[in-house]
């Protein structure tokens, strides 16, 4: 393999991470909404909910892109590859997301909530103080696991023609018909992004744990 091999290998790596890093800033923050809306029950909205988890966790990410990338058009809306490849994933990201908040929710002891009601404590004040940080400390697990899927889901963008890790690996072994080497290192590459999010994970139940510990 030579420099420009390498530098492809740059540019998927460049496009895995991006499109995957918006799709989790995005996911996050509406799964948490949709669960909330579920766990509370809210009458229509949680039923709303309920269908669109269901049938976004029904469809393959490569479906999903494909409808989106090539359907779209046809209600003349036009979008560019990476951003076709941002929402598909957000989507994807956000029914999911939303599956593991509620697990949490689930868990949690509504009686604390009632209490913290009791108290005289608001809405905001109760969520803020009392129910995220438990629901948060018990999804880091099932999001961050939520995050790698995500990344090994990525190769799914390159039917719209986006260059990904895999997708460069493949070129270049079709260049040089030699497929090992090149797959080995998008490989390489795939577990170096994992370990690193499985860091991100120890270095946040870390920082929880130090946090609930007494002064």
């Amino acid at each position: 393999m030579n420099f420009y091999d390498y530098l492809s290998f740059v540019y998927g790596a460049v496009s895995t991470i991006g499109v995957s890093f918006i799709a989790i800033i995005v996911g996050i923050p509406l799964g948490l909404g949709l669960a909330l809306l579920r766990w509370a029950k809210v009458p229509l909205l949680g039923k709303c909910a309920y269908v669109y988890v269901s049938l976004v966790r029904s469809c393959p990410a490569v479906t999903l892109i494909m409808l989106i990338y090539f359907g779209l058009p046809q209600f003349e809306i036009s979008l560019s590859p990476l951003v076709a490849a941002m929402i598909s994933f957000s989507i994807t990201a956000t029914a999911f997301n939303c599956e593991i908040w509620r697990s949490a929710l689930l868990s949690f002891d509504r009686s604390q909530y009632e209490a913290a009601q009791a108290f005289g404590m608001n809405r905001w004040i109760r969520f803020r103080y009392v129910l995220l940080p438990q629901v948060w400390r018990s999804s880091i697990p099932g999001l961050i696991n939520e995050m790698t899927l995500l990344v090994k889901n990525s190769p799914a963008i390159s039917v719209i023609g986006l260059l990904d890790i895999t997708r460069a690996a493949q070129r270049i072994g079709a260049r040089t018909y030699e497929p090992i080497p090149p797959l080995l290192v998008g490989f390489a590459i795939y577990i170096v992004i994992v370990m690193l999010l499985i860091k991100l994970q120890k270095h946040l139940e870390v920082r929880i744990r130090s946090a609930q510990e007494p002064l």
